[in-house]
């Protein structure tokens, strides 16, 4: 970790909380309401979100499931993720949303016409504006707290470690 955290105190709720509260709560409610408020389907949104914690190495997000309700993916679904080119475990949307949050991390300007051709053929408009906030959050979060080393410690605001 590169920041200095007070003896006794939490590091994310220090750095995120404390140290730029007017950015660090709204950060954090913004990333909460990812988690609380999205409507695509678990396999797809938990797709995209390993592929980007795969991307930015994030400890703590590689390690995350999301529960939905006491469902979560099956623990070989982050192999699957790495592989999802050539996984037969995949449908298309699920296919999708993997590829989308690795162009969108890796290679965003080369998102153009015929793949938001492609991807409407499987997301709506709404879905499409809902699963890019989703990566933005998961990229510039998950990228932030590993670069300053907090991954290792992180734990989702309002959640227990599991």
């Amino acid at each position: 970790m590169i920041i200095d955290i007070p003896e006794g105190k939490d590091p994310i709720g220090y750095v995120w909380g404390e140290m730029v509260p007017g950015i660090g709560v709204a950060a954090s409610n913004f990333s909460l309401a990812v988690y609380s408020h999205s409507t695509l389907g678990l396999r797809e949104f938990e797709a995209a979100r390993l592929r980007i914690a795969q991307i930015n190495g994030c400890l703590f997000c590689l390690d995350w499931r999301t529960d939905r309700n006491g469902e979560k993916v099956e623990e070989s679904f982050a192999g699957d993720v790495t592989e999802w080119r050539t996984t037969e475990n995949f449908d298309d949307r699920t296919r999708m949303a993997a590829e989308y949050a690795e162009v969108y991390a890796l290679d965003h300007h080369s998102l153009d016409d015929e793949f938001f051709e492609r991807m409407k053929k499987l997301y709506t408009d709404a879905e499409i504006v809902e699963l890019s906030m989703c990566l933005g959050s998961w990229l510039a979060f998950g990228r932030l707290n590993h670069v300053l080393g907090l991954d290792a410690v992180c734990v989702l605001p309002g959640h227990s470690a599991q």
